[in-house]
């Protein structure tokens, strides 16, 4: 399993930032190879990829959820195995900094040369790059969701 993180500053407090990363149908506006993500219920988001030619359909659960400061979930189903968390933390009244470490366990000989080759690190770098764009660009959120979800729930 390789372990990637990257952090981006962004120039929206925090409330948005992370607002807008619980809307997780709009995922495909800034991470690659995202082809749809789908919101099954607060806890559960069916993903559909499509990376370097390969395209996956796998499902997620949310396992920890605590408002402004983190989200953390793993995939339940599907050739994809993967776990990670994203933090915010507020800077000031309009800076937020957003850390994403996520474990990926690649499957099948084609993630495994992407895995050696650093492409998943630079895939991560790159939608966080685009992330910082798309919120800063906007200036506010889409929406989002502020429910709480405690591990073990």
């Amino acid at each position: 399993m390789s372990t990637v993180k990257e952090a981006v500053e962004v120039e929206v407090p925090v409330h948005t930032a992370y607002n807008q990363w619980t809307l997780f149908e709009s995922y495909p506006e800034f991470m690659e190879g995202v082809e749809q993500v789908r919101q099954v219920d607060d806890r559960h988001n069916h993903w559909v990829t499509k990376i370097g030619g390969v395209k996956r359909e796998f499902d997620t659960e949310i396992i920890d959820q605590l408002p402004d400061e983190r989200i953390a979930w793993r995939t339940i189903s599907g050739d994809t195995k993967q776990k990670g968390m994203v933090s915010f933390q507020r800077l000031d009244e309009t800076h937020t900094r957003v850390e994403l470490v996520m474990d990926v366990e690649p499957s099948g000989m084609a993630d495994k040369a992407a895995d050696m080759t650093g492409m998943i690190d630079r895939r991560v770098k790159g939608d966080m790059k685009r992330f910082k764009e798309y919120i800063e660009k906007q200036g506010t959120e889409d929406g989002g969701w502020r429910g709480r979800i405690r591990p073990g729930d």
